[in-house]
């Protein structure tokens, strides 16, 4: 496990692309987002995703998020009507909070995403970090709580270890930004039957 530290305020692109290269060949990263620390992947590798739910201990069956660059890149994953569109340029305007939306999946990406269901959870992050190497990588990016499956998230990289003891069940690269300041996860909202968006979680 490779241990980086991270400058939100001066991203360079050399590390931009060590991230993206190491994304692309398959490698789970641990990654400061626009919530809470999350663990990651590419979105299209489906043995990274897997390596995803056993560090998580996460069953199979339940879906992961992802994150998009914006709405032309969504639209290739995701089914979006007129009516979804104006909502999510609402729920993803710079001034509101961090908001995830559940929408139906054209089956164009893994089905470990959407574990048995027919949705997709999205998110366009509020992070130039993450957006760089979303565009870079040119992929939606997994990203997921850093946590075992039913265990508080971690927000402080300084207890990694603690959930992560043995050095063959770790992610391969930990991106450190010091403590998140915001400490509570994303707004969460199934979108799929616009005319009834059903809140999943404040």
């Amino acid at each position: 496990m490779t241990h980086l530290r991270l400058n939100l305020k001066t991203i360079k692109p050399a590390l931009v692309n060590l991230i993206v290269g190491s994304l692309k060949v398959g490698q789970t990263i641990v990654l400061p987002t626009d919530t809470i620390y999350g663990l990651s992947c590419l979105a299209n590798h489906s043995r990274a995703i897997k390596k995803v739910q056993r560090l998580k201990k996460r069953a199979p069956q339940k879906p992961l998020i992802v994150l998009v660059k914006g709405l032309a890149q969504l639209k290739k994953y995701v089914f979006v009507s007129r009516v979804q569109a104006e909502f999510l340029k609402k729920a993803w305007a710079p001034s509101a909070r961090p908001t995830t939306v559940i929408l139906k999946h054209r089956g164009r990406l893994p089905k470990e995403l959407s574990g048995l269901s027919d949705g997709l959870a999205v998110r366009l992050p509020k992070s130039e970090f993450l957006l760089k190497i979303i565009k870079k990588a040119d992929c939606p990016l997994v990203s997921t709580s850093l946590n075992l499956s039913g265990r508080e998230s971690i927000h402080d990289l300084r207890h990694l270890l603690n959930y992560f003891p043995q050095k063959g069940r770790r992610p391969d690269l930990v991106i450190d930004a010091g403590k998140c300041r915001r400490q509570k996860p994303s707004r969460l909202i199934d979108l799929r039957d616009e005319t009834h968006p059903i809140i999943l979680r404040k």
